[in-house]
């Protein structure tokens, strides 16, 4: 019996260090790392990592990399070598695009390329995970645990944060409670809530779903732009709104409404990604711009708190097959999908195309 945190609650506080621009210890059996994204890391902090390490590199994703014309030698990322007389400044504009199309030629960079790159690589899951730039300054330590004991830094394994982060964290209902809506009366919602303390992720039933027959489900990422404020540049209010409507004629539903905006990588860098398409780029170059995938988005949730709940088959309202295939992959059948065709109007019209013709959605 101990009281020790796990290796999943030193996730989250290393989540919560990394927002904060405190430095974050990674270790494995032959290698040490110690990490600031760069969005968040102070000038103080630079100097005292490329103090501590004269060979400190900036850790950015292949993708970035792409836009910058950096070599990604290590496939999925690219540890660009320092300039002598690189500053903060410069390490920003390397992580953020908002002005390449301003400042084009940042380079030409110079990548590292040999040995092992496995520590940078989950250095960059953290960033995205904290819903931050994936950019990282990254200084190599002698010992890890002793230099994160010295300086309170929060230290993680490799292989137990690894695994941790695979496994996930378990969802617990916080509480249930009527909740009459105007497409339904018999409304109940359901608040769900990790053992890691993250995000809250929430269920909305409708009347008194039959376990043993496929539910009719949504799962609904949060769009505080679409959702609340009725932006026009994507459809998800009206997707939102419709999937409740088809919920309360039918007299039976269930939609799940998880907290991943913008497909997981955050309402700040959806901003930021509304702020590229601004110059020219569609939704999917935009992410990759920003250095994160066409979708970040972890399905798992979904199907935790719908197995929690005591569905395991459902109707799914989607126009996404690749959520249908997730669905099934974690256990839960598909007995339908059910097409969710609304919400399309001249200011998203090249958006929905884009999901169409890159994501693969059946528009």
């Amino acid at each position: 019996m101990t009281l020790r945190p796990d290796p999943m609650e030193m996730l989250a506080r290393a989540r919560a260090d990394l927002r904060m621009g405190v430095p974050v210890v990674l270790t494995n059996q032959t290698q040490s790392i110690v990490f600031v994204p760069v969005e968040t890391l102070d000038l103080t902090r630079y100097q005292a990592l490329r103090k501590l390490d004269d060979g400190a590199v900036l850790t950015i994703t292949a993708h970035r990399a792409t836009t910058l014309k950096a070599h990604a030698y290590d496939g999925t990322l690219a540890r660009l070598l320092l300039p002598k007389d690189a500053n903060l400044r410069w390490a920003r504009a390397v992580a953020d695009p908002k002005d390449d199309l301003i400042s084009p030629m940042k380079g030409p960079f110079q990548s590292a390329r040999g040995g092992d790159a496995a520590l940078h690589d989950f250095a960059l899951d953290l960033c995205k995970d904290a819903r931050l730039l994936p950019a990282a300054l990254v200084a190599t330590i002698p010992n890890g645990a002793e230099f994160g004991t010295v300086n309170n830094f929060t230290t993680l394994d490799l292989a137990a944060s690894q695994q941790a982060r695979k496994t996930g964290s378990a969802m617990q209902q916080v509480v249930c409670a009527q909740l009459p809506l105007s497409v339904s009366q018999a409304g109940r919602l359901h608040v769900f809530r990790p053992d890691d303390g993250g995000e809250e992720h929430y269920a909305v039933e409708i009347g008194n779903p039959d376990r043993s027959k496929p539910v009719l489900c949504r799962l609904h990422s949060a769009c505080f732009t679409g959702d609340l404020l009725g932006s026009l540049k994507c459809d998800c209010g009206p997707q939102l709104r419709a999937a409740l409507a088809q919920m309360g004629t039918e007299g039976a539903g269930v939609l799940l409404y998880l907290n991943q905006e913008g497909r997981g990588i955050g309402l700040a860098n959806k901003m930021r990604a509304y702020s590229l398409q601004d110059q020219g780029f569609d939704t999917v170059e935009a992410n990759h711009r920003l250095g994160f995938e066409d979708d970040e988005r972890n399905f798992r949730i979904g199907t935790d708190i719908l197995k929690k709940l005591g569905f395991d088959q459902v109707r799914l309202l989607t126009n996404n097959p690749a959520k249908v295939a997730m669905m099934q992959i974690q256990g839960i059948k598909v007995a339908e999908r059910v097409a969710l065709k609304v919400g399309k109007n001249p200011l998203n019209a090249e958006y929905l195309a884009t999901k169409a013709a890159k994501s693969g959605h059946l528009l």
